[in-house]
């Protein structure tokens, strides 16, 4: 089974910016933050790639499969 495992919490967290603004920067609800920070949720490549953009980092800097 592979897991998604992401650092996009301590990444929100250092940038002092809520889930829900993260949400709102992106075009997405609240939730998919949550699941997304929780590693119940895959991206879309836009979607991530968005939020890459956001943080100034790469997509595999900010997500990793793990088998």
């Amino acid at each position: 089974m592979t897991t998604l495992k992401t650092n996009l919490k301590e990444l929100r967290e250092n940038k002092n910016i809520k889930q829900s603004e993260l949400a709102e920067l992106v075009g997405v609800r609240r939730e998919t933050i949550v699941h997304l920070e929780n590693g119940k949720y895959n991206p879309s490549l836009k979607l991530a790639m968005d939020i890459a953009k956001i943080f100034g980092v790469t997509v595999e800097e900010l997500f990793e499969f793990i088998d």
